[in-house]
């Protein structure tokens, strides 16, 4: 029997179910009280696009993984617990907190340097440090082609040569939407989006002299939007480096 102060009581005040502190939460109790994790407290609220990633052996223990647009970490839970050497950022320095919180929570070891307040175009991390780099449900919000070009190829700067980056972003791949500027469209719920296309992701694909790990795959919401996963190999000869 294990005697002392369980974890809950340091978790109970700061929990919040909807931003990801209910896994560590139930997880240290569970592991204090010696039970196995369950599914959703060992992969916390994942990407299921991210997570088909992992199944597949395209993300590993160990890796070093840069999560651009973290949020609160949904996709960071089980890449932590792996043992993964992870870099994260956001604009929200409450998520960007959180996330940090989660590391520590986790035992990771990780310094708080490694989740940075930033913008994506911006990000203060090396190049050619990741062997993944996530940018999931971000780009999308980019201002213009402009903006949108300048994240990518931040996201294209820290990749590793032979790393993989995983994007999922709104698209106009099966459905219509009102143009409002350039690549701006009006989204159903009164939302501005910069939307890709097809030929603009095959387009970028050769721009980078990229391999595609996956042809595009789009998930459409009835009447509200289109999302797309498009997941790139980085070459590993020197040209794929522009």
């Amino acid at each position: 029997m294990r005697i002392g102060r369980p974890p809950w009581a340091q978790w109970t005040r700061n929990a919040r179910p909807d931003r990801g502190l209910r896994g560590p939460t139930l997880s240290a109790t569970r592991k204090w009280c010696g039970l196995p994790l369950t599914i959703q407290e060992q992969f916390g609220q994942i990407d299921i696009y991210v997570f088909d990633q992992i199944l597949r052996g395209n993300i590993e223990p160990g890796m070093c993984v840069v999560d651009a647009g973290c949020g609160y970490g949904r996709n960071l839970v089980h890449l932590l617990r792996a043992g993964c050497r992870v870099f994260a950022l956001d604009a929200s320095a409450e998520a960007v907190e959180h996330v940090r919180q989660l590391s520590a929570s986790l035992e990771t070891g990780l310094p708080e340097e490694n989740f940075q307040v930033c913008a994506i175009e911006q990000m203060p991390f090396a190049d050619g440090i990741a062997d993944v780099v996530l940018c999931n449900s971000v780009l999308h919000f980019a201002r213009d082609e402009a903006q949108f070009r300048a994240m990518l190829a931040e996201l294209w700067r820290v990749l590793k040569p032979g790393g993989m980056l995983f994007c999922r972003l709104g698209s106009r791949i099966g459905m219509e939407f009102k143009r409002l500027r350039g690549n701006v469209f009006l989204i159903p719920d009164g939302s501005q989006w910069f939307l890709v296309d097809e030929a603009m992701l095959l387009g970028l694909t050769d721009e980078l002299n990229a391999v595609l790990v996956d042809p595009l795959k789009t998930t459409i919401v009835q009447d509200y939007r289109c999302m797309t996963t498009w997941v790139l190999r980085k070459r590993r000869d020197k040209v794929s480096q522009g």
